[in-house]
């Protein structure tokens, strides 16, 4: 259908390209990732200097690193998540560099053999970006014809008919680029797969009809669509909207869960800036019951940091977390950190933290006392980290007592107990 035409030679030498031939790697994940980001970093450093040769260079890579992948183990989704970074990363490359319209007809045939071509898959996802890589309107639309009769045969209410086309999602994309909304909702109009769905939603919202591409997004949700994905379109929808604080509500705070309680709030922060940062931590806290001191960091971060203690306070919080704040605010905000630095001792004689050493205790003790210092309260400090060391309602030692041991040995006699 589509024929391949001839690619500009180029003799720029790519350390990659060794390194990415069929087969090339064996079924370990992390040597392949490692070189996939060292490929990625090499062909950022020369698009710096020469965008055609950056892109050039992202399109050899592209054409090569679902060959050289095909013996990886990707069980995990580890390399899976790296290519597609990468693609991520290196299309913009190829999309915004000034190519004259030979250079990138060459390219775009070349990277649809190797969508073409990817069996794994791979590169699956750049149909996502083709409208992009079209890079204008024109050359998309003329993508878009080519594509369309296998797509809608592709897409058929007729069972009888219609079955996988590797490029249904480059011809949407390509489509969507060439502003032919109407014939995506047309294509689209039988039951379907969310990421070809989702290309619905996008036509009717830049069609203007955003209220109709929220109600067909949410009827979309199944077991086998992305919540995420469609949490995120709405949310989007809304704030394009004007309706900012009902897109907080529905879908920011759900979307924005990052690999740590810091990170989420942060997120969330940027994402809407129009919220105090004490609103945004009070809704998140309100969704972890139970694990309220796990948000220490994201209030004090927030210059919380009356907050930050109380979360602390009435759940367990990582005790390096906290000594690492009692370190940090001894001179700025001393009575901050001599709470923060009781707090870390506190969970650390009540069992709390990872892998706890001896260490770590003295780490907490000493920067509780230097804070304690600024204050003028190192006798009354001192009479509370015995009482940690010694608590009433316990019988036994904890290991802040055996940490603190020779510390504390003359204390008794020294203060009466």
């Amino acid at each position: 259908m589509i024929k391949m035409r001839e690619a500009k030679d180029n003799k720029y030498r790519w350390e990659f390209k060794a390194r990415f031939r069929r087969h090339s790697f064996g079924w370990r994940s992390q040597p392949a990732i490692q070189r996939i980001k060292q490929a990625v970093s090499e062909i950022k450093k020369v698009a710096r200097k020469d965008e055609i040769l950056g892109a050039e260079g992202a399109v050899i890579f592209l054409e090569r690193v679902s060959p050289a992948l095909e013996h990886v183990d990707g069980s995990s989704g580890a390399i899976g998540t790296a290519v597609n970074n990468a693609i991520t990363e290196l299309v913009p490359l190829i999309a915004k560099a000034p190519a004259d319209a030979k250079t990138r007809d060459a390219w775009l045939y070349r990277l649809w053999e190797a969508h073409e071509a990817d069996s794994m898959p791979y590169i699956e996802g750049l149909g996502d970006y083709w409208g992009e890589l079209c890079a204008s309107d024109e050359v998309a639309s003329v993508w878009a014809n080519q594509l369309l009769g296998t797509t809608r045969m592709a897409l058929s209410p007729n069972k009888n008919e219609r079955g996988h086309f590797h490029g249904t999602t480059a011809c949407l994309s390509a489509l969507y680029r060439a502003g032919r909304y109407d014939e995506i909702l047309r294509l689209l109009d039988t039951d379907t797969i969310w990421p070809y769905k989702r290309w619905a939603v996008k036509a009717l919202a830049a069609l203007g009809r955003k209220a109709e591409a929220m109600r067909h997004a949410e009827a979309c949700r199944s077991p086998w669509a992305s919540d995420g994905e469609i949490d995120e379109m709405c949310e989007e929808l809304l704030l394009s909207s004007g309706l900012a604080d009902e897109a907080y509500e529905r879908y920011g705070i759900r979307i924005r869960q990052s690999a740590t309680y810091l990170g989420t709030f942060r997120a969330l922060a940027r994402k809407y800036p129009h919220k105090s940062a004490a609103e945004i931590l009070t809704d998140l806290v309100r969704t972890t019951p139970g694990e309220e001191g796990k948000w220490f960091a994201a209030a004090k971060d927030a210059g919380l940091y009356d907050e930050a203690l109380a979360l602390a306070t009435q759940t367990p919080c990582d005790p390096r977390t906290l000594a690492r704040a009692a370190r940090e605010f001894a001179d700025k905000r001393p009575a901050f950190a001599l709470s923060a630095g009781l707090l870390a001792l506190y969970w650390i004689a009540h069992g709390y933290g990872y892998e706890i050493t001896g260490l770590d205790v003295w780490a907490a003790y000493d920067a509780t006392i230097k804070a304690s210092e600024k204050v003028g309260t190192v006798e009354e400090t001192r009479a509370y980290v015995w009482q940690i060391m010694n608590p009433s309602n316990v019988s036994g030692e904890n290991f802040v007592k055996t940490c603190l041991a020779r510390e504390f040995r003359d204390y008794v006699s020294t203060n009466k107990g």
